[in-house]
């Protein structure tokens, strides 16, 4: 079914093919992608936008030596297709099998670890001074989405790359028409044109004889610069001192061959910027870019059908009471980095549109801009996962703790996440929020708990994080009515001997299940900060062994604030810690996942058991 595509199994393999067989693989190719991500799922839209991309680069630099740092990783598939994983994607972001980012166990041409954004450019960077600290002809590239581009770390690095004069080539893969008009034929020429020695060579010896003139040399750049603006949006990163190229097709593979291998060829800092189309090649993908962005598994020949549930997720039920409470208070503003579909918000930008903002893939803007937003008066709720927060986390303590403004941080993924593995679980929101002076935080055990959570959230003047795990709850109806939860305290869910679970947030069912097995004592704690100490003094005066249970990680979290109270009361009782072990967890099933991690009903009931046994 994929004659050409078989006979590739790593880049030496690809660089023998003839130019003219490129087009029948990048065919293949897309068809191979979109067959295999339709039976294990994964992203989908933004690898078939970057099939020539993947295939010009290898096919022009000399990989693994030359060194290619995908930003976002998500569009990585062709790149890991093309460099010996072909096979491997059947098991594509599932437990054993291949990640769904670039990894660098797991390939020498995955030269950087990139699940997060914006990071490429700083990356490459430093292996491009280590190149050049090495005296080698080594190669270093970063290829960044233009969402990635809105993060601010990303510029700096751009700024830092134009004083470091390295051999780096950064290439902006526009794929959603934000920066450039539709390319043609000028530019594409123009590209070429720029690219190629003859024009370097002009360039540089045009400068080495004007040198001596510094007035004459300025009007000369200024006025490259303006031909440039005329037809290339190039501008700005000419300013950071980049040789800028482009736009270009970036589905033309004969014009990014010709075009890379110019590059390959100049000294110092260059920018390529090519325009692809999220989708391509596949109908359904193009028609709606943002529902195949990630998929679940699906039938290619008619594509993603809605599935209904009587169960709304996490998420939903932040959606919910975002637009409830945006109709209630017309102070409320929310505030996403970029998440705008996966953090539920979709609904509320589309009824209170004048109070939605998307900042881009810059979490610390976000936090700082919500701040500035409470200072006059308004109460932002900043909608974001738990391992983006983790991002923001100098501008949650600086600008949002210590002036002590009412922000509200509705934190999604909390805990594991199932297949996109270490890079994307929120395995340390609890830790690193309760330590924070003037913060209260919660996690709702289930889905109306979750609703009274970020009301109660909202009504507070100082920060406030609410946190949730990705999908379904437990299937408890959210109410229409909203009331606020009596601040730092929890609730007995079960009575029962000799021992007491203390359960944070999701992992109350589990811990009731056990408990029925034990008939143990099982708390709903609810307050991660303010803690409820009353409650954890009294179960500790009349049980034996106190079980804190958690999907966070056991270090610093809930379990650790329960340890620290009953030693700030000289209180002594044998206290076990049930959370996510001290390591990064890869990526899987997630009900498997809390299995693994002895956090499902029988991992809680067979650690009691043993330790009652000690």
């Amino acid at each position: 079914m994929f004659p050409l595509l078989s006979s590739i199994n790593d880049p030496e393999e690809l660089r023998k093919l003839e130019r003219a067989q490129l087009p029948q693989l990048a065919e293949e190719l897309r068809a191979f992608l979109v067959e295999s991500v339709s039976k294990t799922g994964g992203h989908l839209s933004s690898n078939l936008g970057t099939v020539e991309l993947a295939m010009a680069l290898h096919y022009i630099f000399n990989t693994p030596d030359d060194r290619l740092v995908w930003d976002v990783g998500h569009q990585t598939y062709a790149h890991k297709i093309l460099t010996g994983r072909r096979e491997a994607m059947s098991r594509l972001r599932m437990a054993g099998g291949i990640a769904g980012f670039p990894k660098r166990e797991e390939s020498p041409y995955d030269t950087f670890g990139t699940g997060h954004s914006s990071t490429s450019i700083s990356a490459a960077l430093g292996m491009a001074v280590a190149a050049k600290l090495e005296g080698s002809a080594r190669r270093s590239v970063a290829i960044i989405g233009d969402g990635a581009m809105t993060g601010g770390m990303a510029f700096e690095a751009l700024n830092n790359a134009g004083a470091m004069d390295a051999n780096l080539l950064v290439i902006l893969n526009d794929n959603d028409m934000s920066i450039s008009q539709p390319v043609g034929a000028l530019n594409n020429y123009l590209a070429k044109l720029m690219s190629g020695r003859f024009y370097a060579a002009m360039r540089r010896g045009s400068e080495k004889m004007l040198k001596g003139m510094p007035p004459v040399l300025e009007f000369a750049k200024r006025a490259e610069e303006h031909v440039k603006g005329m037809v290339t949006p190039g501008t700005l990163f000419e300013e950071f001192g980049f040789n800028y190229i482009g736009p270009i097709d970036g589905h033309d593979i004969n014009v990014l061959l010709d075009t890379l291998s110019n590059i390959r060829k100049l000294e110092g800092p260059q920018f390529l910027h090519i325009v692809t189309q999220k989708g391509k090649g596949y109908a359904h993908a193009e028609e709606d870019c943002t529902l195949y962005h990630g998929v679940s598994k699906f039938d290619p020949a008619s594509g993603i059908t809605p599935q209904q549930s009587g169960k709304p997720t996490y998420t939903e039920v932040f959606g919910a009471w975002l637009c409830d409470m945006a109709a209630q208070d017309e102070r409320l503003v929310g505030i996403t980095p970029a998440m705008c579909e996966g953090s539920g918000m979709v609904e509320f930008a589309q009824e209170f549109p004048q109070r939605y903002f998307d900042v881009g893939i810059a979490e610390q803007h976000a936090l700082t801009f919500a701040a500035g937003l409470a200072c006059d008066g308004y109460k932002p709720v900043v909608a974001i996962y738990s391992t983006f927060l983790q991002r923001a986390y100098d501008q949650l303590i600086h600008d949002v703790a210590i002036q002590n403004l009412p922000v509200v941080l509705a934190i999604d993924r909390g805990g594991l996440v199932g297949a996109d593995g270490a890079t994307h679980a929120g395995s340390f929101d609890l830790s690193y929020l309760r330590c924070i002076p003037n913060m209260t935080v919660m996690a709702p055990a289930d889905e109306d708990e979750c609703r009274q959570m970020l009301y109660t959230a909202f009504q507070l003047d100082t920060p406030s994080a609410v946190r949730y795990p990705r999908g379904r709850g437990p299937g408890v109806e959210t109410k229409p009515s909203m009331h606020a939860l009596p601040l730092g305290k929890g609730e007995l869910r079960r009575s029962g001997k000799q021992v007491a679970i203390l359960a944070f947030g999701s992992l109350l069912a589990p811990a009731l299940a056990a408990a029925g097995q034990l008939d143990a004592t099982v708390a709903n704690m609810r307050f991660v900060k303010p803690l409820d100490e009353e409650l954890v003094l009294k179960l500790a005066r009349e049980h034996g062994l106190l079980v804190t249970v958690e999907e966070n990680a056991v270090e610093g979290g809930a379990g650790s604030a329960v340890a620290e109270c009953l030693h700030r009361h000289g209180v002594t009782v044998p206290v076990l810690h049930l959370g996510l072990p001290d390591s990064f967890i890869e990526q899987g099933e997630h009900a498997q996942m809390l299995a693994d991690c002895g956090l499902d009903a029988a991992g809680i009931a067979a650690a009691i058991r043993n330790r009652l046994a000690e």
